[in-house]
Order: structure tokens, then C-alpha cells, then sequence
């Protein structure tokens, strides 16, 4: 499975950014998806996640009412709407496929991963 992020980019504090990401398979339509990011010198930490139907979703605590996950239906395409972003945010984003049909957290969870788009959030 191969995964493709796009819409990152520059933005100021306060605006809005929206990620998409599409798995090259089908099957990944069947499976939990999730956004993690890494800021320079830190460690790839969860950012949201969305069960395989979008019934269940999970959020970090630092994203919650500002960030907003869903995927389109039967596609294996997730979205991540970011408003009201902060400096803090800036990160690579990375979308992942998930083992099971979940919403989860873990890292390990996670068995495919994309490239990664660059977020930047100028105060």
C-alpha cells in the first residue's frame, strides 16, 4: 500500500490548512487511518484518527476542536481540516493505514505510511 499526503504548506497563525491522503489500494477502505506529525527534534507523535466506516474518530488533546478528520466513503482517502493553527503546530504530517478498523492511537498500530507534507505556521 502506498500512501500520497498533499496541502501543506505556509500559513499564518489563526488560518486554515486542509491534508488529504490516498492509499494506492482499495483495501486500505477496510482499515483505521490516522494522522501523526514530527516537529524538528521531537519524536512522531499522534495527531487524529478515523475508524474504517468514520464512526469513531480520536483526536490528541492539543488538536481537539481545532482539527477535524473524516474520510471519504468506501475510498481509502483521509482528510484532516486544520483551522485556527498555531506555531506549535508546524510539523511534517504524516497519514498512516492502520493494522485493524479502529480509530487508534499507537504508533504500532500503524503498518503503512506516507512521505509526509510540510506544515508551517508563521506567528
Amino acid at each position: 500500500v502506498q500512501l500520497q499526503a498533499s496541502g501543506g504548506g505556509l500559513v499564518q497563525a489563526g488560518g486554515s490548512l486542509r491534508l488529504s491522503c490516498t492509499a494506492s489500494k482499495r483495501t486500505a477502505s477496510n482499515n483505521g487511518m490516522g494522522w501523526f506529525r514530527q516537529a524538528a527534534g521531537k519524536e512522531r507523535e499522534f495527531v487524529a484518527a478515523i475508524s474504517w466506516n468514520g464512526g469513531s474518530t480520536s483526536y490528541a488533546d492539543s488538536v481537539k476542536a481545532r482539527f477535524t478528520i473524516s474520510r471519504a466513503y468506501a475510498e481509502s482517502t483521509v482528510y484532516l481540516q486544520m483551522d485556527s493553527l498555531k506555531p506549535e503546530d508546524t510539523a511534517v504530517y504524516y497519514c498512516a493505514v492502520a493494522r485493524g478498523g479502529r480509530a487508534v492511537e499507537i504508533r504500532s498500530a500503524y503498518n503503512y505510511w506516507g512521505q509526509g507534507t510540510q506544515v508551517t505556521v508563521s506567528s
